[in-house]
């Protein structure tokens, strides 16, 4: 009992206190049962003195119960996070692995095994019948069947693209408007349909300049690795070629003076990554390949014209040379790194950091040049608002693997580094970090925060294979504002595509023609609707022909550039054809975006005002004789919606950006690469509102159309 005791008097040390203030013994029933567990003295609620008043007894009984309240909540929180760590790192060891369909791979397919084995995802080489994450295509994008999910490492189109021709034209057309920033490329010429011009401009340059003795080297359009490549003097050179017309050609004017490294012509070969076409984001890998011919260069002439093992750096002619060098070392041999021809020219003095920014404002004005017309392959083969999968793309395309240590420290890097940028539980993770910052709570924010960012950087390409940072660098948007400017075709692109009308088509038909020239209000008293035919007519059969579409009838998107380029230049007299380009392009857009805001406010306004019109009756019509008074009086006394019927704060924004147009000519921003920086307006560039392209009756007509907008019943009640 002396051992008891004690302990009970511990226990109910929370008892109710007497009237003096101490402390009962207490009795046998309160005393613990042996074997029971002991409440801490926290969770026994501690009872008011009865003395007290009744609103200070209940005050202390809240208070003590929240008191034996808060201990279970804590361990219910500590309980919770317990739990939610076990499940992270539970779900962390539970990881799928990637899965990659490499039965299409083709020459890339050991390369892409080897990636697969470092990043430990899973490979599927014949194929799988389920849904993989990641298609590898070796050729183009219609390699295989293409599921409607996933990724597939082609675009729909690149493969058309970066053909000779057609690359040709798209860089010629940005020459034609960014000239100097274009200047990097090669004048060309497109045989057979341009040999006359090709011929004259030669004869006149050799005429001006007598001791201009060019080479001139000539490539198949679908030709690869070298094949059918040659070189000529004169143009003359080109008619004992046979089957020429059955075989478009892109002739070039000839480096005659490259740089040589141990009396030896060499290439570059840089990879580019292409990771999403909107918005647009390129990568460029830090290092490549270096090709080297095998034999000594010389300058062109009729002697060695032949020789393309002095000419040509291509991989696959000079491996079946005598001469060519394999070496185990990246330094040295037929075929070497980048880096290491880097190091050679700094030894030799060579600005190498210019050199690096050369090499990516070239292949981001490359790029550019080719994404507009690859954005209208992409809507027809994916349609936006359709399940389609998501594409990436790595040019050159075609990686063909040779056990080397060169193509093991370059290829197998950039493959492996691109499917770590693709990682599907990478973009999963980052959703899963946007929607928990969104909606989570904010006590739980920077715990959620936390882990999510520890799985990013625990991602298996990361942390489980302790793998090298990524030699690819971004490239864009990182530097979208010194290149940004060069987007007016991609801005013309949409444009093509809104139009197109039909889904699954590249060929603007003549209605979906007519229906951009009348939407974007194009035609006046100088160009008619008969005018527009006769163009569209004529550029279309004409662009048909080059291409040799002759079947097919259709306006495709290069033919629809001229069109721009005819109807800028005959609209703004002022040139240069870029600034000619762009205010046409500004017109269009806004004319557009009118439009379109016309359409909400109308549907907006019609549908309440109808409504309010439903509920008005007027107490004429209850004897038979329908009486409209009230109601004209109404509406002529006034020239207010009710209230009920006015426009949202949304829609008054919309309006209130519309009447600032009409009223103020239209001010806008306009930029120009060289500095020139104007606030007047976007069309006529007047500082004034008398402007050249809208007019001062067109300002006074959108004010009488803006009136529609807003009440749309009452002026249509009159017409």
């Amino acid at each position: 009992m002396s051992q008891q005791q004690p302990a009970a008097a511990a226990g109910g040390s929370e008892a109710e206190p007497q009237a003096d203030g101490s402390l009962p013994r207490p009795g046998k029933e309160e005393r613990a049962a042996p074997g029971a567990k002991e409440k801490p003295a926290s969770t026994i609620p501690t009872l008011p003195p009865p003395g007290l008043p009744l609103a200070a007894r209940r005050a202390l009984a809240s208070l003590s119960a929240e008191v034996s309240k808060s201990p279970r909540r804590s361990r219910r929180a500590e309980d919770g996070r317990l739990g939610r760590g076990h499940g992270r790192q539970k779900k962390k060891n539970n990881k799928r692995a990637v899965t990659v369909d490499s039965s299409k791979a083709k020459t890339s397919s050991e390369a892409l095994r080897i990636c697969i084995q470092q990043l430990k995802w899973k490979e599927f080489p014949t194929g799988r019948r389920l849904l993989c994450d990641i298609y590898w295509h070796g050729v183009s994008f219609h390699d295989g069947e293409v599921s409607c999910s996933g990724q597939v490492n082609k675009y729909p189109g690149m493969t058309e693209l970066v053909r000779k021709i057609n690359f040709s034209r798209a860089v010629r057309t940005m020459q034609e408007l960014f000239p100097e920033e274009y200047k990097f490329y090669p004048r060309s010429w497109i045989l057979p349909e341009e040999y006359q011009n090709f011929a004259d401009q030669v004869r006149v340059s050799k005429e001006n300049d007598s001791s201009w003795k060019p080479t001139f080297i000539v490539k198949p359009d679908g030709g690869s690795q070298g094949d059918g490549i040659y070189l000529i003097k004169d143009s003359t050179d080109v008619r004992m070629l046979a089957n020429l017309r059955s075989k478009p050609v892109v002739v070039q004017e000839y480096i005659s003076k490259p740089l040589l490294i141990e009396k030896l012509k060499f290439d570059i070969r840089l990879y580019v990554l292409l990771k999403s076409l909107d918005p647009l984001e390129i990568y460029i890998a830090k290092d490549g390949l270096s090709r080297f011919c095998t034999e000594p260069y010389q300058e062109p002439n009729s002697k060695n014209f032949h020789r393309v093992f002095m000419h040509l750096t291509n991989y696959s002619l000079n491996v079946h040379s005598g001469n060519f060098i394999h070496s185990d070392s990246v330094n040295t041999g037929s075929k070497r790194t980048f880096s290491s021809i880097v190091a050679k020219l700094s030894m030799r003095g060579y600005d190498v950091k210019k050199m690096w920014s050369d090499i990516i404002t070239l292949v981001i004005r490359a790029i550019i040049a080719l994404v507009p017309e690859l954005k209208v392959y992409h809507q027809t083969y994916i349609p936006p608002g359709k399940p389609g999968p998501t594409c990436f793309q790595i040019s050159p395309g075609l990686f063909e693997y040779v056990a080397s240590p060169v193509d093991e420290e370059i290829k197998v890097a950039i493959i492996r580094d691109t499917l770590r940028l693709v990682d599907p539980a990478l973009k999963k993770n980052c959703l899963q970090q946007s929607l928990s910052t969104e909606c989570s709570a904010e006590s739980d924010k920077e715990e959620t925060a936390e882990a999510e960012a520890q799985d990013v950087t625990e991602t298996p390409s990361n942390k489980e294979q302790n793998l090298a940072p990524l030699c690819l660098k971004q490239v864009f948007p990182k530097y979208s504002r010194q290149f940004g400017y060069l987007l007016i075709v991609d801005r013309i692109a949409l444009l093509f595509i809104r139009f197109l009308g039909i889904k699954g088509t590249m060929k603007l038909g003549p209605t979906g023609f007519r229906t951009f020239i009348r939407t974007c209000k194009l035609s006046n008293s100088n160009l008619s609707m008969a005018s527009v035919d006769i163009l569209y007519i004529d550029i279309a059969r004409r662009w048909n022909v080059i291409r040799g579409d002759r079947g097919e009838s259709g306006m495709c998107f290069q033919a629809f550039m001229e069109a721009i380029f005819h109807l800028a230049q005959r609209r703004y007299k002022s040139p240069p054809l870029r600034e000619q380009v762009e205010a046409l392009v500004n017109f269009c857009e806004y004319q557009l975006e009118a439009q379109e805001e016309k359409i909400v406010l109308y549907g907006r306004g019609t549908a309440e005002r109808r409504s309010s019109l439903a509920v008005y009756q007027p107490e004429g019509s209850r004897s038979g004789t329908i009486n409209h008074m009230h109601l004209l009086n109404r509406m002529s006394t006034s020239n207010k919606l009710p209230a009920s019927s006015l426009p949202t704060s949304v829609d008054q924004q919309l309006v209130n950006s519309i009447s600032s147009r009409v009223t103020d000519c239209s001010p806008a921003a306009s930029f120009n690469p060289n500095g020139w920086d104007n606030l007047g307006c976007r069309f006529c560039r007047n500082n004034n509102q008398s402007c050249s392209v809208m007019g001062l009756k067109d300002v006074r007509s959108q004010r009488v159309k803006l009136t529609q907008i807003l009440h749309p019943s009452v002026t249509s009640y009159f017409m």
